[in-house]
């Protein structure tokens, strides 16, 4: 028996071009979410991880809400059985939708679209905007290089110390779900990091 549900909302890949692999992490995750009783928040794309994801969710008896903006509809492929698909204007009103409608965040193996919207929400936490849960699925160390670079960039001041105590990096489904099911307590930047210049 699990605890709170929660809408956690997974960043992840609608490229046609990807191992198999990535699709199958992805129905991994649906399937778990669906299995702890928690809402998919996603792209709303039938095809790629969204769908991946997506559909396993469904098949395991989750709810599922897709948010697509107008101008993907076709490009994506819109995913109908959507328990509800809304769409948007553009991409902004995108993630400001599926930002709003979701407890937490789950980043699977991706593309730039991921990783834009990893660097919102990641920033957006660091610098107090929201305490909502950050989790990056990794298992085959895709994102080690940005690891890397974060670290360099706070050992060069362009960022802060509290830049990884804003996000958990995980390689399996059960300990990212388990990050995100964790309380988590208001997240606030440390004191001695404000000030005229707040780096993110």
């Amino acid at each position: 028996m699990f605890g709170v549900t929660m809408a956690i909302c997974v960043f992840c890949a609608s490229s046609l071009k990807i191992d198999k692999k990535y699709l199958d992490l992805a129905a991994e995750v649906g399937t778990e979410l669906a299995r702890r009783g928690h809402t998919l928040v996603s792209g709303g794309a039938m095809v790629s991880c969204m769908g991946a994801v997506a559909r396993a969710a469904r098949a395991a008896g989750g709810r599922t809400v897709g948010v697509m903006p107008r101008v993907l509809v076709d490009l994506e492929i819109a995913d109908e059985e959507s328990d509800e698909l809304i769409i948007t204007s553009d991409m902004r009103e995108r993630k400001g939708v599926m930002d709003t409608r979701s407890d937490g965040f789950l980043v699977l193996p991706g593309g730039i679209g991921t990783l834009e919207e990893l660097f919102e929400i990641w920033t957006s936490r660091v610098i107090g905007m929201h305490d909502k849960p950050l989790v990056i699925l990794d298992p085959w160390g895709l994102y080690a290089p940005l690891r890397l670079q974060v670290g360099q960039m706070y050992e060069a001041g362009f960022t802060r110390p509290d830049v990884f105590d804003a996000i958990a990096w995980t390689t399996t489904v059960p300990d990212a779900l388990d990050h995100l099911e964790r309380p988590t307590r208001p997240f606030t930047p440390r004191a001695e990091e404000i000030g005229e210049s707040t780096p993110a």
